[in-house]
């Protein structure tokens, strides 16, 4: 459990999209600061980092003084092997789980009704439709998000089959992975990146989808083995949308851009609706008050 702080008046520094939020909800007594190159980071008590702030990740773990880092993001692999020695890592679960699964269900849907096929179309062409009704969508990673994307999927009627890294009660285990992908009309990827998901979905994964199946992935680029994507989307054979992609930010003129398969590709967006962001940011504030009154912290990430 990370100790309550030493200081009268703790300090908690937070990005400038975050800054107003925080700054609104975080409890009395906070000195909330705006974490930007001109801050002595050792003056800084709670620090809620961004993954795009390089300057932040090379200074943190040298940091002595920083007690809790809390991200305002459910994916913490892009922090975990940064961490000062006597930190305590928490992340974001749960607050971004609502836009992520509906912009997975933008993409299922997308695809069945062939409008995300159709959107750079300039000419006409004959269709059919597909059934949500009639799909068996296959979730790895079944966490939070997961069974959010479920329960949105139920009205529809889709199968749903859900995978973590163990089976238990409803759900398969990875290892069951190749007995289930012929049969799955669109293959969700959730996973967090970790060593064992690092590539997890490769040639021989894709290569067990059947032909025209859809790989949705808004989890991370890497879980995605991205060359044996490149064929397969290149050739047609399956259909991909994209929040993620290894490398990232996708370079302009990367074969992924303009492969036929490839029906969508999003700039990492998925979670980043104001209404998530929103709650990120309240989470973190209902950590400062756990934190200054000593209790144990929520969504802490065991290292």
């Amino acid at each position: 459990m990370a100790s309550p702080p030493s200081s009268e008046k703790p300090r908690a520094a937070v990005r400038e999209s975050a800054f107003e939020r925080l700054r609104e909800v975080a409890p009395a007594g906070v000195e909330v600061v705006l974490l930007d190159d001109d801050l002595d980071l050792e003056t800084v008590d709670f620090l809620i980092p961004s993954h795009a702030d390089k300057a932040t990740l090379e200074a943190l773990p040298g940091l002595t003084n920083v007690a809790v880092v809390q991200t305002i993001s459910a994916g913490t692999d892009w922090v975990e092997g940064r961490m000062p020695p006597g930190a305590t890592l928490c992340n974001a679960r749960g607050t971004r789980d609502r836009p992520v699964a509906e912009w997975v269900m933008g993409a299922l849907l997308g695809a069945s009704s062939r409008t995300l096929e159709c959107a750079p179309a300039t000419s006409w062409s004959t269709l059919e439709l597909e059934d949500l009704e009639s799909w068996t969508v296959l979730i790895v990673g079944m966490g939070s998000i997961g069974r959010q994307v479920g329960a949105l999927l139920e009205p529809f009627g889709t199968r749903v089959v859900g995978v973590a890294s163990r089976a238990r009660d409803d759900l398969h285990g990875i290892d069951e992975l190749p007995a289930l992908l012929p049969s799955a009309d669109a293959v969700v990827v959730l996973a967090p990146l970790t060593d064992d998901t690092r590539g997890l979905i490769g040639a021989a994964e894709l290569a067990a989808m059947h032909d025209g199946a859809l790989l949705v992935n808004a989890a991370r680029g890497p879980v995605v083995d991205t060359d044996a994507l490149v064929a397969e989307v290149t050739t047609g054979r399956l259909r991909a949308v994209l929040d993620v992609t290894d490398p990232e930010p996708l370079p302009d003129g990367h074969p992924l851009w303009t492969a036929p398969g490839v029906l969508s590709i999003t700039p990492h967006m998925a979670g980043d609706s104001p209404l998530g962001h929103r709650r990120a940011i309240d989470l973190a504030a209902r950590q400062i008050a756990r934190w200054l009154a000593g209790e144990e912290l929520d969504n802490v990430v065991p290292r």
